[in-house]
């Protein structure tokens, strides 16, 4: 069926935004939502679906023929067997966005063509999806337009040629193995692909999918859970091949005999896959050891997903000393005698559904097997039965015996974490007695929530590892020719090879082959390693299995990954496998390095480039804070990075998302949520606070008073809900996440908090300027009326004066901090809140920090500091810190900034921080190009500029400033200390005015240059 529908071009407003667009954007679906019978959400399926169609006309001059589509969770779109994209982005379910792609080029004119689309769906909620339903939506039109004499297109046609329908046909992908675990509680699932089991070709024509079933009508556009469908409002993410660097090691090596990896939270809580909401749980896996003769075992955990391993064997727990291994990694041995003993897990915290990686190593053979084994055989009412159990699964789950669901901006749940049968049960020594008393509380565990050989603990725990030397030809696995790398093979151990891309990237791997069927390889990918030693990615599954079917083959990930390095590790080959190519297809939002920035000081130069890069790796479809472990759009953080991103990219357009995202968690909470799009609901106040002033200063750097008007009501509407949480001493107490730093001073869960309180008068003065930018000046004066009262409130209530000093937060007892925090006296200053004497005070710790002082932990917390020293006029100092902090992630081999200072949320020793690339850190980027080329707009849209270096102990420095719009500014500037002359060149667009201003006692030395 072909429905035609003219074509309009008018102005619409999309999310706020006034734009000029064909009207056939907006035109009515024709096509219907599909998906498959049965299941509505299922767990981790990865769905194909296909049409074949016959194209008689090829596009002309005049003519496109446009694909839109969008998927519930992800998709992967091909035209005749071309990836063409990916998508959808990340959004609230109720105003899902739709991607939109020319694809006459690749029609067959004639003959029949191929329309395959693999849809992921998640099954679950994470930090950047809310759980909705499987379905595909997919619309192919013939759009025809004809031109104006001015040659503008105003009028045409479209006709629908290809909808979704119920002619579609669809099959799960039989390659992916649905019981891969969570790469995190943040992200979805890894990838374990099996070649030999699925034929590629179902993407192009001649594919015979005649046992696949047609596709399920499930609804009409407009149906929940997608009530709004919107244009896709960012261009499409780059993906770029990046070949690695070279081949850092070989080794030999031998796994943990026995592992697998489990999803705790949703055996236990099975309706937790709704949110992903923190829960408490209490309970325990329990399973049979039979040993076959007398010997040790080794029960261990790589990564125990915040849940600590506690082992009882026979009724006997392990002392607290028996444990052993680099934390977070744990171990424990044991005796055993031959024959069965009885396995407990203890299974009673917090868990945010991070999985749980278990191992199993003994001197002697051993088997295990489910507790409900016995109970099937012995248990008349349990066995032969329509509810009989599977034994895939080797373990069982007791419990849970209690459990709560913690969102914080809402009334604690509790729950009693030692209850009367769960204290019974850890004392049980013998099978027979855990089947006869507590049967009821033991249940089989689905297949699809536990795997074994896990990929992860495989790579970690090696019970035998011996280095290599490295074959030169080796290398050739990792470059851009046609010889391939030869991985060697051992007769009885695997052979793993180390790659090093050089700097750490973000995308999708991709590799080409050539094995023996049955061949495994497994791909892990990591951020650091110094010495020999390597940092596993803790609560970050980030492996991949892909098993070879013989000959010659290629594969490209579905999953996004940001690593450095790759460990591939070739297992079970019957003949030495060929690596013709290995790269990572970098994919980020799509910027160019507009900003530039060099100096007099090298280690400078590098920290500016590495905090550049950190910054490109951070964008995706919003920015993210790290590129491996979360992938999440945390708003507070996205706050510096937009700043960030002025100075080395200049995007407005991944700006204005980020910032329209965060009113639509109002239903979740009017404080906003703290990560969106997300399934966790979660309130930090700070981070709301940071989104207001956000929305200034996209104001300023755009002067784009319509987002202005845009953003206002939303927030107006915010804050006002913050006022309501006003307490009759003036100050803002709240009962939450109260977090602003990862360091050791006081930010209690409920109470005053001093910092919180400091960044709600700047908030609320921010906004007072927003809202004059929205002609609402009434709300103007009460917010900075709000503002001054708070501000007194915090000086009547929160100076120490025996401190002479800012506490940092009165507990909800009365009680003032027992610590005095570098982080709170900043944030007054920065946020104007002492006055005249006091600031002076705060001046001297400013400059230098107390040792008794609680001082900065995160490179987040010093962008707050450096905001304030430039305040002050204390460029200097701001750069000589830089210098000093950022210097050391350099000098320990950084080529992106770290999460957090050296030590500060360490796990061992040797752990210098969590994430090495994270977004909140890159500060550098802004301040070098503010403060030291000196480049700050002055008015909204950057109409008139300033142009004021503040030199800091350098020589010279020059750089380039991205101007809204179009456009840069570049400045050069050189100091003659013997003539006290700064010797300046600007080149600037003709059409801003630009104040230039020596540095104070020097005379200035211009040659400016107008363009345009």
């Amino acid at each position: 069926m072909s429905v035609s529908n003219p074509i309009r071009r008018e102005l619409v407003v999309y999310n706020g935004a006034r734009i000029t667009i064909s009207r056939r954007q907006f035109t009515m679906w024709q096509a219907a939502w599909i998906w498959a019978q049965g299941e509505i959400s299922p767990r981790n399926e990865w769905r194909c679906f296909r049409k074949t169609f016959t194209c008689e006309e090829t596009d002309n001059p005049g003519t496109a023929t446009k694909l839109k589509l969008t998927a519930d969770s992800r998709y992967v779109l091909y035209v005749n067997g071309t990836q063409v994209g990916r998508g959808p982005v990340r959004a609230f379910p109720s105003n899902l966005p739709y991607d939109e792609y020319d694809i006459g080029y690749l029609l067959k004119r004639g003959e029949e063509n191929v329309i395959a689309v693999l849809v992921l769906h998640y099954g679950l909620a994470t930090f950047q999806y809310l759980r909705g339903r499987g379905g595909l939506l997919l619309q192919v039109d013939r759009c025809t337009e004809t031109n104006d004499s001015g040659g503008t297109n105003d009028s045409g046609e479209t006709t629908t040629i290809v909808r979704t329908d119920a002619s579609w046909q669809t099959a799960p992908h039989g390659a992916y193995d649905t019981t891969s675990q969570r790469i995190s509680c943040q992200l979805a699932f890894t990838e374990r692909f099996d070649s030999r089991v699925w034929d590629e070709g179902w993407k192009l024509a001649g594919f015979d999918a005649s046992s696949w079933e047609q596709a399920a009508i499930i609804g009409e556009p407009g149906m929940a859970p997608w009530t709004t469908l919107s244009p896709r409002p960012i261009p499409y993410l780059t993906e770029e091949p990046i070949y690695p660097a070279r081949v850092e090691e070989m080794n030999f090596v031998k796994p943990v005999p026995w592992s697998a990896a489990f999803d705790l939270r949703t055996i236990l809580v099975p309706e937790s896959v709704n949110n992903a909401n923190p829960v408490t749980l209490i309970g325990f896996l329990a399973t049979v050891v039979t040993m076959a003769a007398d010997g040790e075992l080794t029960i261990g955990s790589v990564d125990n997903g915040r849940m600590p391993l506690r082992v009882s064997l026979d009724g006997q727990w392990c002392p607290d000393e028996a444990y052993y291994g680099e934390s977070p990694q744990q171990f424990v041995k044991v005796i055993l005698g031959a024959g069965e003993h009885l396995l407990l897990l203890d299974l009673n915290r917090g868990m945010h559904g991070h999985a749980y990686h278990l191992g199993i190593d003994s001197d002697v053979t051993f088997e295990l097997r489910s507790p409900l084994a016995a109970a099937d055989g012995g248990f008349g009412e349990r066995a032969g039965t329509e509810g009989s159990h599977d034994m895939t699964v080797p373990f069982a789950a007791v419990g849970p015996f209690g459990w709560a669901e913690h969102i914080d901006h809402q009334p604690e749940q509790h729950v009693d974490r030692n209850p009367a049968v769960y204290e019974e049960i850890k004392s049980v020594a013998t099978l027979q007695r855990l089947l006869a008393d507590y049967l009821a509380w033991i249940r089989p565990i689905e297949p699809q929530l536990y795997h074994t050989a896990d990929v992860y603990s495989q790579t970690a725990w090696r019970v035998v590892d011996q280095p290599q030397p490295m074959p030169a030809s080796l290398q050739r696995a990792v470059l851009a020719s046609s010889d391939p790398g030869v991985i060697p093979l051992h007769p009885e151990l695997d052979t793993e090879i180390l790659i090093d891309f050089g700097r750490e990237l973000t995308g999708y791997l991709a590799f080409e082959l050539d094995a023996g069927e049955g061949t495994i390889v497994d791909f892990y990918g990591f951020e650091y390693m110094r010495d020999g030693w390597r940092q596993y990615t803790y609560e970050l599954d980030n492996t991949l299995r892909y098993t070879c079917r013989e000959g010659r083959q290629s594969y490209v990930s579905v999953v996004r990954r940001g690593l450095r390095y790759l460990a591939v590790t070739v297992r079970g080959a019957s003949r030495p496998v060929k690596l013709y190519d290995a790269k990572l297809l970098q994919s980020n939002f799509p910027v160019s390095n507009a900003g530039t920035f060099q100096s007099s000081n090298a280690m400078l130069n590098e920290i500016w480039r590495i905090s550049r890069d950190t910054t490109r790796m951070c964008m995706e479809d919003t920015f993210v804070d790290c590129p491996a472990f979360e992938q999440t759009f945390w708003v507070g953080d996205a706050r510096n990075a937009s700043l960030i991103n002025y100075y080395a990219f200049g995007s407005t357009e991944i700006v204005e998302r980020i910032l329209r995202l965060v009113p639509e968690s109002a239903f979740q909470s009017p404080l906003y949520g703290d990560q969106v799009p997300s399934g966790w609901s979660s309130v930090i106040p700070n981070w709301t606070f940071f989104w207001v002033t956000a929305c200034l200063e996209h104001y300023h750097y755009t002067g784009n008073t319509a987002f202005a008007r845009e953003m206002w009501p939303h927030v107006r509407f915010t804050l006002e809900h913050y006022l309501e949480k006003i307490d009759d001493r003036g100050l803002f107490k709240y009962k939450g996440w109260n977090l602003l730093d990862w360091a050791g001073f006081e930010q209690p869960g409920d109470g005053i908090v001093a910092p919180q309180n400091m960044f709600l008068v700047k908030a609320l003065r921010d906004a007072g300027q927003l809202a004059a930018a929205a002609d609402d000046t009434a709300v103007q004066a009460r917010f900075e009326a709000s503002a001054d009262a708070l501000r007194d409130a915090i000086n009547a209530n929160l100076w120490d004066e025996s401190r002479q000093a800012y506490l940092d937060c009165i507990h909800v007892d009365g009680s003032p901090s027992a610590t005095t925090s570098m982080q709170s006296q900043v944030v007054a200053s920065l946020c104007g809140i002492p006055d005249e004497a006091r600031s002076e005070v705060l001046q001297r710790y400013i400059v230098e920090p107390p040792a008794s002082f609680v001082q900065i932990g995160s490179p987040f917390m010093s962008f707050f500091y450096h905001e304030a020293l430039t305040r002050l006029g204390l460029q200097d100092v701001m750069t000589r810190d830089i210098v000093k902090e950022y210097g050391a992630m350099v000098d320990k081999g950084a080529t992106t900034v770290w999460e957090v200072y050296a030590g500060s949320l360490s796990l061992n020793d040797n752990m210098l921080t969590r994430s090495h690339c994270h977004a909140w850190s890159a500060g550098p980027v802004f301040f070098l190009g503010s403060e030291v080329l000196g480049v700050r707009g002055i008015t909204p849209g950057w109409t008139k500029v300033r142009i004021a270096p503040h030199p800091s102990g350098l020589l010279w420095a020059r750089g380039s400033v991205p101007l809204p719009g179009s456009g840069r500014i570049d400045v050069s500037w050189e100091l003659d200390e013997a003539a006290r002359i700064v010797k300046m060149r600007v080149v600037a667009p003709a059409a801003v005015e630009l104040d230039i201003i020596a540095p104070d006692g020097y005379s200035l030395e211009l040659n400016q240059v107008a363009i345009g």
